[in-house]
């Protein structure tokens, strides 16, 4: 995938992450991809990606630059929303991070590795 096309497929996928539809985000991996978060398990894209889309029904994605790393593809990103899913307190939160991409020869991410600061993430849920 060339640079031009990565950045393209970027732009895809944070939309893919505004449109609410986990099916939208879950068309960007490959058919065994995986996604893990914060070092966590490998989680299914669809759960990860409902589960953000639930607790911030307003979600906002923003993809803020891509950063070549080795034979990976560091995809760094803005989230905006508001906590007014179930449960939520409705607090408003904005956090960037990054997924440490792994494209597989068909252009779709094999594996992505989340990284954001949870610190804060959770501060800001909490209003602190």
């Amino acid at each position: 995938m060339t640079s031009d096309e990565l950045e393209e497929f970027a732009e895809r996928y944070a939309k893919a992450w505004c449109s609410h539809s986990p099916d939208a985000v879950v068309a960007f991996y490959a058919k065994n991809a995986s996604i893990s978060v914060n070092d966590g398990a490998p989680a299914p894209i669809a759960e990860v990606a409902r589960a953000f889309m639930r607790d911030f029904p307003d979600m906002i994605v923003t993809f803020d630059k891509l950063e070549p790393r080795g034979d990976r593809t560091a995809f760094h990103w803005t989230l905006i929303g508001t906590n007014t899913g179930p449960g939520g307190i409705g607090n408003r939160v904005r956090i960037s991070g990054y997924e440490l991409w792994k494209i597989d020869n068909d252009g779709l991410i094999e594996n992505s590795l989340g990284h954001f600061d949870a610190a804060d993430y959770e501060r800001q849920l909490k209003g602190k």
